[in-house]
C-alpha cells in the first residue's frame, strides 16, 4: 500500500472518480478469472512478523528510523507506529524441510538485527500486544514518518466523524473505557501474516477452510492478554484493532452497516464474492488513481495491474483478506490469514504456520467440506471465543458439538494437520517438531496468552505493582524469545 499512496488529503472529485475506476478493475478482474492464465506452478506460502522496539526500561522506543538506518536489510520495513517494524520474509515452497530451514533463517535475521538495534539501546520483541504501552505513548509524535500511515489516520477519523471509543472488559472485570483521537490504538496491535498461493477454482474452498480454522487457531495461538496495563481478552488484538480502525459511528452500527474489520458473513464461492463485497460495501479511504486503462490492458492480452482495486482490498481489514499481486508479470491469488498474533517464539510462529497449512489443505480437499455442515455464525462465534478465551476456548464442531478447543486439536484437527501436510509434500521432521508444539500447548494447556497472564500474577502476588509485573513479565519473555524455546516450556515465577 505504501508505494501507491501519494497525499494525506483527496478532493470529493477523487472519491467519484476512484469509486468508478474501482468498478472498472472489478469487471475487469471478473473477465481475467474467467480467461486469464493465473501462476500456480508449486505451491508458495509467504509470512510476515510485526515487531515492537523497547527501550531499557521495556517501554516501547518511538524511533524506528534510526532502527532500521542501523539493521539496514530490507527485510525490515516500517510500520504504523515508531515503535513498530516488519520482517518480510521472501516466499518459499512448502514441501521437504524449508520450514527447518525457514526457522534457522528467521533466528538468525533476528539475531542480526537484534545485535544492531541493541547498539542503539533498542530490543525487540515479537508479542501481541506490548504490555508496557501507556496512553503517553500515544500523545505526540507517535506516527511513523510515512505519508501513507498520516492518510489512513486522516482518512478513518474523517471517515467515523469523531474519536475512536475503545470499550473492552477482560474475564476477570478489568476494563478499557476511553476515547482515542487518532488510530494510535491499533499500532499496539502485532501479528504474523501467512499467506497461501492457490488456483482460481480452489480459493474459495481455501478461504472457507480458513475461515473455519480461525477459532481454533486463536485459541492455540492467543498471545495479547494486556492492554494499557489491564488484563482483557487472551487476544484483546481482536477487539482493539476492529475498534481502534471502526469507521462507523454510533448511529451507522445501530443500522447495521459492516465494520472494516470484518470476519465476513457467508461462505464463498469466488474469490470474485470477496472483492465484490469490498465495492458493494465499503466507500473509499485512500482514493489513489493511476493512469492504468484496465480493460485496454487486459484486451491487448497483459496482464492489468489494478491498483486501484487492490489498493481499496488494502484498506478492507479481512481476517482472511483475498490477494490478487503480480509478479514477474504474472498475475497470482493468495489467501492472507491475519488471524495470529506475533510470537511468542519463532518455533511457535512456524508451529502455528504447520498447523494453519495442514488442516486447510485437509478442510479444502474434503469431499464433504466441514462448511456445508455448519452455519457461518457458527465459525464467528468460534472465532470470538478463542479470542476471548484463548486456550480455554469451547469450540463448535460438526458431530462432536461444543467441546474444548484444546479437546477438538488433538482429537480432530492435530492430525489433520499432519496428513494435510504430507499432502503438501513436508518433512516427517518439519511435522514432528512443528505439530508437537501444538500438541503440547494443548496437553499442558499453555500458550502466549496464559504464561504472560500466569506470570503477571505470580508476580503480584510477590507484591509487585501492575506496572513493575508487566515489565517484569516482558523480561522473562523475551529471554524465552529469544532462546527459541516453545512458549509451553517457559518458567513461570516462584510463588
Amino acid at each position: 500500500m505504501g508505494a501507491e499512496v501519494e497525499q494525506a488529503k483527496y478532493t470529493r472529485e477523487q472519491r467519484q472518480r476512484y469509486r468508478e475506476k474501482v468498478r472498472r478493475d472489478l469487471d475487469v478482474f471478473e473477465r481475467m478469472l474467467s480467461h486469464s492464465q493465473f501462476e500456480f506452478d508449486r505451491p508458495m506460502t509467504g509470512l510476515e512478523i510485526e515487531l515492537n522496539l523497547v527501550a531499557d526500561d521495556l517501554g516501547p522506543k518511538l524511533d524506528n528510523k534510526k532502527v532500521l538506518e542501523q539493521i539496514a536489510d530490507p527485510a525490515y520495513q516500517t510500520e504504523l507506529a515508531r515503535y513498530n517494524i516488519e520482517l518480510n520474509v521472501p516466499p518459499r515452497p512448502l514441501p521437504g524441510d524449508a520450514a527447518l530451514e525457514l526457522e534457522s533463517d528467521l533466528r538468525a535475521s533476528l539475531n542480526r538485527a537484534a545485535e544492531r538495534a541493541a547498539q542503539l539501546g533498542v530490543g525487540i520483541v515479537a508479542i501481541g500486544i506490548l504490555p508496557t504501552v501507556m496512553p503517553d505513548h500515544f500523545a505526540g509524535d507517535w506516527i511513523s514518518e510515512n505519508i501513507r500511515y498520516s492518510a489512513l489516520n486522516n482518512a478513518v477519523l474523517e471517515a467515523r466523524g469523531e474519536d475512536v471509543w475503545l470499550n473492552m472488559e477482560g474475564p476477570t472485570g478489568e476494563r478499557i473505557a476511553r476515547y482515542s483521537d487518532s488510530l494510535a490504538p491499533e499500532s499496539a496491535c502485532t501479528s504474523i501474516q501467512l499467506h497461501l498461493q492457490v488456483q482460481p477454482e480452489r480459493f474459495a474452498d481455501h478461504w472457507n477452510a480458513a475461515q473455519v480454522i480461525a477459532g481454533p487457531q486463536l485459541a492455540l495461538g492467543a498471545n495479547s492478554p494486556f492492554f494499557l496495563g489491564q488484563r482483557l481478552w487472551a487476544e484483546t488484538r481482536i477487539p482493539l484493532f476492529t475498534q481502534a480502525t471502526d469507521t462507523r459511528s454510533v448511529e451507522l452500527k445501530a443500522q447495521g452497516v459492516r465494520p472494516r474489520v470484518w470476519f465476513g458473513e457467508r461462505w464463498i464461492t469466488s474469490i470474485f464474492d470477496l472483492f465484490e463485497e469490498n465495492v458493494r460495501y465499503f466507500p473509499a479511504l485512500l482514493p489513489e488513481l493511476t493512469e492504468e486503462e484496465p480493460e485496454a490492458v487486459f484486451e491487448r492480452g497483459e496482464v492489468p495491474e489494478l491498483k486501484e482495486l487492490r489498493l481499496h482490498n488494502g484498506t478492507v481489514y479481512r481476517w482472511n483478506r483475498p490477494i490478487y499481486d503480480i509478479v514477474r508479470g504474472l498475475p497470482h491469488l493468495r489467501v492472507e490469514n491475519r488471524t495470529l498474533p506475533a510470537g511468542p517464539s519463532i518455533v511457535d510462529v512456524l508451529a502455528n504456520a504447520a498447523f494453519y497449512y495442514g488442516t486447510v489443505r485437509v478442510l479444502a480437499e474434503d469431499d464433504r467440506p466441514v462448511w456445508t455442515q455448519m452455519s457461518f455464525s457458527a465459525a464467528e462465534e468460534n472465532f470470538e471465543e478463542g479470542a476471548r478465551l484463548g486456550i480455554d476456548a469451547r469450540t463448535y464442531w460438526p458431530r462432536l458439538g461444543d467441546v474444548p478447543a484444546t479437546e477438538l486439536v488433538l482429537r480432530r484437527l492435530l492430525p489433520m494437520a499432519h496428513e494435510g501436510l504430507s499432502r503438501w509434500g513436508v518433512s516427517q521432521a518439519v511435522r514432528d517438531r512443528f505439530l508437537g508444539v501444538i500438541e503440547q500447548r494443548c496437553i499442558k494447556g499453555v500458550n502466549g496468552a496464559s504464561w504472560q497472564t500466569d506470570c503477571v500474577a505470580r508476580l503480584e502476588a510477590r507484591g509487585l505493582p501492575r506496572d513493575e509485573a508487566l515489565r517484569e513479565m516482558l523480561r522473562a519473555y523475551m529471554e524465552g524469545m529469544n532462546a527459541n524455546e516453545p512458549v509451553h516450556t517457559w518458567d513461570l515465577p516462584r510463588g
